[in-house]
């Protein structure tokens, strides 16, 4: 008996190439992820008017919901030393808001609006946010609500300074469009999470607004929250996170592999009287790791300050071990 297998009568449908995909379709594609965004996060984001007996007529910005309950996350330099702060949300409800918290050194602040069925933002993991994604900024420039501009993240790890002279870390930058009264407003990615929380642009170039961190934002909101201020330890220096060379990091017996680099020092800083240098990397404060320039944060606010405490440094490949007594920020 004859026996014919199926490989003999049928063979593999050819392969179809993929269709090509239209320049239409990529616009749409784009359209659709702006516009999902918006649909997501635009009601949480509330207009804010301050009224100071310092400023005539007062100021305007942005900021937006992170908890039901009321608390909204704002720039610092849009309600500090205000006198009487009130909020609109965009089904036009207004209400007085209480300022819970200001941080100058890092721009930024936390208020609360006593008002029912709100909306509220997630924040995103800043760990993952990449050069290139695409940013989505809702504010209220110039006084004009619910106003939505788009681009993309230009670049990460900006050092930018606070109207204090403190430098804020770990910055976003990006290309869409911020005008005066965006202050406070979030940065979103795709999804409606925030990515940052959008505080400045250079007024002499185009297209290169920052925003602050969605790391630093959360932790700064969360202690504002509990404890209405930060009191955090000070060692003068800017930075930021970069990667420690696997050799290195073996040659070391390191688990980590990134750490802090020092940009600058500042002058009669605890920093310079420990003997810091440029160029070192941070990798431990005491026995904890500093793998981001938020680790250093966070252990800065968590312990007392004016507590003495061994900063251990990458200089030149070698280890090298400093003693240095944080100050506390005033």
């Amino acid at each position: 008996m004859k026996v014919q297998y199926l490989s003999d009568t049928l063979t593999a449908p050819a392969s179809r190439p993929a269709p090509p995909v239209s320049d239409a379709d990529l616009l749409d594609a784009y359209s659709q992820a702006v516009t999902s965004t918006v649909r997501q996060a635009g009601p949480a984001v509330v207009h804010i008017q301050a009224r100071s007996a310092k400023r005539a007529g007062g100021g305007t910005g942005s900021g937006f919901l992170i908890t039901p309950d009321g608390y909204v996350m704002t720039n610092s330099h849009v309600v500090h030393g205000t006198d009487e702060v009130w909020t609109q949300t965009p089904d036009g409800r207004e209400s007085p808001a209480e300022i819970i918290g200001d941080d100058p050194d890092t721009d930024l602040a936390v208020l609360r609006i006593n008002q029912p069925d709100l909306h509220h933002l997630h924040f995103a993991d800043s760990g993952k946010i990449a050069v290139g994604q695409i940013a989505v900024a809702i504010g209220n420039p110039l006084g004009l609500d619910n106003t939505v501009t788009a681009g993309i993240v230009s670049a990460l790890g900006r050092t930018f300074p606070a109207r204090t002279g403190r430098l804020i870390d770990n910055v976003l930058q990006t290309d869409a469009a911020l005008n005066p009264g965006n202050s406070g407003g979030p940065l979103l990615d795709t999804r409606g999470r925030v990515i940052g929380v959008n505080t400045a642009v250079i007024p002499a170039a185009q297209g290169i607004s920052f925003a602050i961190g969605s790391k630093t934002a959360e932790f700064v909101a969360s202690w504002l929250i509990k404890e209405g201020r930060i009191r955090r330890g000070y060692i003068g220096v800017a930075g930021q996170d970069v990667p420690i060379h696997e050799r290195v990091a073996r040659f070391h017996n390191l688990r980590q592999r990134s750490g802090i680099l020092v940009h600058t020092i500042e002058k009669d800083s605890a920093a310079a009287e420990a003997g810091l240098e440029v160029n070192d990397i941070l990798i431990w404060l005491d026995h904890e790791e500093l793998r981001s320039i938020h680790e250093l944060h966070r252990l800065l606010v968590l312990r007392e300050p004016n507590r003495r405490s061994r900063l251990t440094v990458l200089r030149k490949h070698q280890i090298v071990h400093l003693w240095i007594t944080p100050r506390e920020r005033r």
